[in-house]
């Protein structure tokens, strides 16, 4: 039976203006009711007025909407700007402390709570081969080689979780060999089925089920010759989300593109053919995080998808949302406290001398926003 029309917003993630709701844009989003919204540092004013604008969000959400954000670690941490920055993905590993990992999870989940964030856009599961490679990833790696990932990003994962905060793996299916930013242009990333197979894809199928799974998994934007024919990007190749992530791996949690404001993405497709080809892959969610106007133009295109397609979407969002916890009540004297366990964490992992000193992009928020 086909999905009502009305309900299709719940398979767009969308970026939000700017630190509060305007007229216009609450009364966009009450018409489309999207599935979940995503924040960044320009949502970001204070600890109080983030909690009202996602309490505003969740108002105007007929069914209960996912609140999510970039929250890993150092220049990754949209919290930073009102409170402090925990260790990056990198110094963890380098500290070698799997304790520590799982508390920065679970000290994560905590603050997140306290705002009403249900999903935090993390962890990474990236190798990092070469830790100053110009793609992005520099810093949120959790380890060099296969073991050193799962060991690491699974300690993460289990105290993110351990909190009622739901994860998201990312960047299937495996990143950070792209020789190019995605931000920018569509990476080629020319490696061999087996060569992905004995190390990104491994992490990412460790991921995919039992205890260790991750609750979401974002594909990547870019292409790769051996595991799709077509030159088309990972995040709107059927080969990758259907064929191999859904149905050789069996991953059976939500799967969502990264941004479909990368240049990437926008540098080779129009809108209608973006949205159309994203659910088609196999993705549940299509995330618009800058072009916010758009969203109510890539609602209309959804109404194009063939039925089947968007039914078995709308229920993997279904699904997922049944998983969500609602947020802790809000009190500052708490975020205050919750925030000092995350400046303990980066004493811990950093030494007290390190730990005080902050990198010029501290506080900043940036022209490109990392994810």
């Amino acid at each position: 039976m086909s999905a009502p029309s009305k309900a299709l917003g719940q398979l767009l993630l969308t970026g939000v203006p700017g630190t509060e709701l305007d007229a216009e844009t609450a009364a966009a989003f009450r018409r489309i009711q999207p599935g979940g919204f995503i924040l960044f540092g320009r949502n970001i004013q204070s600890a109080p007025q983030l909690r009202k604008l996602i309490d505003d969000l969740r108002d105007l959400s007929a069914v209960e909407p996912i609140i999510t954000i970039d929250q890993e670690g150092g220049r990754v941490s949209r919290l930073k700007l009102v409170g402090n920055e925990p260790p990056n993905a990198n110094q963890l590993r380098d500290r070698d402390d799997l304790g520590l990992i799982e508390r920065h999870g679970r000290i994560t989940g905590r603050l997140l709570r306290i705002f009403g964030f249900n999903l935090d856009l993390c962890p990474v599961l990236d190798i990092s081969f070469d830790d100053d490679a110009d793609n992005s990833l520099r810093g949120r790696c959790y380890g060099n080689d296969v073991a050193q990932v799962i060991r690491n990003a699974g300690a993460f994962n289990d105290g993110l979780r351990a909190e009622k905060v739901l994860s998201c793996g990312k960047h299937f299916p495996g990143y950070s060999r792209a020789n190019l930013d995605a931000h920018h242009e569509l990476p080629i990333i020319d490696l061999s089925r087996a060569e992905l197979e004995a190390h990104e894809l491994a992490v990412f199928r460790h991921f995919c089920g039992g205890a260790a799974e991750v609750d979401s998994m974002m594909i990547a934007h870019a292409f790769y010759p051996n595991l799709e024919k077509n030159k088309t990007p990972s995040s709107l190749s059927r080969a990758v989300i259907t064929d191999l992530l859904r149905q050789e791996y069996g991953y059976k949690g939500l799967v969502m593109t990264d941004d479909l404001d990368m240049g990437a993405i926008l540098n080779h497709y129009g809108l209608e053919e973006t949205i159309r080809l994203a659910i088609t892959a196999g993705n549940d969610l299509a995330m618009i995080c800058h072009r916010i106007s758009s969203v109510e133009e890539a609602l209309g295109y959804l109404q194009k998808v063939p039925a089947a397609e968007l039914d078995r979407a709308l229920e993997n969002v279904a699904t997922f949302k049944q998983k969500i916890v609602k947020p802790d009540p809000w009190d500052e004297a708490e975020f205050r406290r919750r925030d000092t366990e995350v400046w303990d964490l980066r004493v811990a992992t950093l030494g007290a001398e390190r730990a005080a000193m902050r990198s010029p992009e501290d506080g900043k928020r940036s022209p490109v926003e990392i994810y």
